[in-house]
């Protein structure tokens, strides 16, 4: 997920586990925008339910609550306690606790859809998102989560993406769900989110498929695949939905807390099901220290000595980290053991990036050993911008020290330009550089 570059950052506390519904009242209750949220949602091409917002009491806590509420022929039993766990004894004492503020927000296009359980396939689900009017951050958001559903649907079922249908994911109340935390996570606009963990339960629970253990396949693949952690509890429950999972999947973008930060705002969301314990999700707003004046930041750097690779290899392996998410990557001529010449290849990433760039490392050289370190880095808050000047819009890259802002124009910008106009590289990029300035003035 591409995050806006500002200093703010979004933490989910997960120690009752996480789901869609619980990740948007959280965010709702942060101060996701509801009536935009509301807009958008209405221009879904789905029909079969209604929207509640409200507040509950859970465990003396005030929190927010989002329920899709489903048309009877829609209805999925996914709150329904006896219906999940029936299958076992539990003694605990179920109960959905409710304030009385609602606002009900009904769907305007009905779909009559009669069969029971409506199974759709990623194609079909992607076509509703594209075919609203959600904006384009919060429609790339749901479609990355809806990929990370349907690759870990298709490993449990030994299917592929294209041929998985969704059973509970495919649902009208999941697909709102994702819509809506998409929605909210795009509202608030945020530079990262912080996941450190997801806590889980344990034992069986029944879903479309049958009885399955906890945690669920698609949770395990989600996991495995993303390198989620997953903290295990002595809770006879499923914590963690695949939908939870998956949204925690497509737009976590590390696991580890500042050294210190200062909270701007909280939000709590609540769990529609009951175990014996509090079932809220909490989500902060945070911004980091600064250390002499510059927000603080990590980052890691990989490292590998290459000596039996052609240059076209190495040129290719950039390309793809990259492609991949790698924040910088560059080579240095060294002299190895018995004097042989080679190239130590150094790349730039975030946290959650380090084993997928060691995997194309490894895949795409010779190599059979990769360092790798934690760094921490001061950085000058920026953001992208888009400028017009006489040659033509161009992006620039605006940055800021001790209170004054200045403006990099981005290369492939200029060299655009420089080619649309044939003049040299440096000659637009004086151009572009003043008109820049001045326009920002």
């Amino acid at each position: 997920m591409k995050m806006n570059e500002n200093n703010k950052a979004l933490y989910l506390e997960c120690y009752s586990g996480i789901s869609g519904d619980m990740t948007v009242g959280a965010l709702l209750d942060l101060g996701a925008d509801k009536e935009e949220l509301q807009r958008q949602i209405k221009t879904l091409p789905l029909g079969g339910y209604s929207i509640e917002i409200s507040r509950v009491i859970k465990s003396g806590l005030d929190c927010c609550d989002f329920h899709v509420v489903l048309d009877e022929e829609y209805e999925n039993h996914d709150h329904d306690i006896e219906y999940l766990y029936g299958h076992k004894e539990h003694g605990h004492e179920h109960g959905h606790e409710h304030n009385h503020e609602h606002e009900h927000e009904h769907s305007h296009e009905h779909n009559h859809e009669h069969t029971h359980h409506v199974h759709r396939g990623l194609h079909e689900v992607l076509e509703i998102i594209r075919s609203s009017e959600m904006n384009t951050g919060a429609k790339k958001i749901a479609e990355e989560i809806f990929y990370v559903l349907a690759e870990a649907e298709a490993k449990a079922h030994g299917s592929t993406i294209d041929q998985v249908h969704f059973h509970e994911v495919g649902a009208v109340d999941s697909i709102v769900d994702i819509a809506a935390a998409a929605i909210c996570l795009d509202n608030l606009a945020v530079s990262e989110v912080i996941v450190p963990e997801l806590y889980e339960g344990r034992g069986t629970v029944r879903c479309a498929h049958g009885i399955l253990p906890v945690p669920v396949p698609a949770v395990m693949n989600i996991a495995s695949a993303h390198g989620i952690t997953l903290h295990l509890t002595n809770t006879e429950a499923e914590l963690v939905t695949p939908t939870g999972a998956a949204i925690v999947a497509a737009v976590c973008t590390t696991k580890k807390l500042p050294k210190g930060y200062r909270v701007i705002a909280s939000g709590m969301g609540a769990g529609k099901r009951d175990y014996g314990r509090v079932s809220i999700l909490r989500a902060m707003l945070i911004e980091k220290e600064t250390v002499g004046g510059f927000p603080e930041d990590v980052i890691y750097k990989l490292e590998s000595n290459i000596d039996d690779c052609t240059g076209e290899m190495l040129g290719y392996v950039m390309e793809r980290l990259f492609e991949n998410g790698a924040r910088d990557v560059s080579y240095s001529p060294v002299f190895m053991k018995k004097n042989r010449p080679a190239y130590q290849i150094n790349v730039l990433c975030s946290e959650d990036k380090v084993a997928l760039m060691q995997e194309i490392l490894f895949k795409e050289t010779t190599t059979i050993g990769v360092r790798r370190c934690k760094m921490e880095r001061s950085v000058l808050k920026r953001k992208i911008d888009t400028v017009r000047t006489s040659l033509g819009d161009v992006q620039v890259k605006l940055c800021e020290i001790d209170g004054e802002t200045v403006v990099y124009p981005e290369y492939q910008s200029v060299a655009a330009l420089a080619k649309e106009h044939h003049l040299p590289y440096k000659s637009v990029w004086k151009i572009v550089s003043e008109e820049a300035e001045n326009a920002r003035l």
